[in-house]
């Protein structure tokens, strides 16, 4: 865990997956967000530990004729750093009203 907070964008991203969005553009819809943010940050919350990324099996991506998916999983590691960085912005870092990760769904 470390001593900052996440920044809220990277709650976003942690919270769509841990919402269960699993791949890439299911993320980006999710958060909200445009790419050239989302994937660097799934990056590097894959190598701090907080999600696991793995890639489907190329017969997948084949059979639907669509290019590979890399899908992610929160760890418990990243889910305690979720509900840590969303309770800091709720109270000590300013005491934010409203949900910071929860999204109207779309259907």
């Amino acid at each position: 865990m470390s001593a900052r907070p996440l920044s809220v964008v990277t709650i976003h991203v942690l919270g769509a997956i841990a919402a269960g969005e699993r791949y890439g553009f299911s993320i980006l819809d999710a958060a909200e967000l445009p790419s050239g943010t989302v994937y660097p940050i799934l990056s590097r919350l894959e190598k701090t530990g907080l999600v696991r990324g793995t890639w489907e099996p190329p017969s997948v991506a084949q059979r639907e004729r669509r290019p590979g998916r890399r899908y992610y999983e929160i760890t418990a590691g990243g889910s305690r750093e979720l509900a840590r960085s969303i309770e800091y912005y709720r109270t000590v870092g300013g005491g934010r009203k409203g949900p910071l990760v929860s999204r109207p769904s779309r259907g």
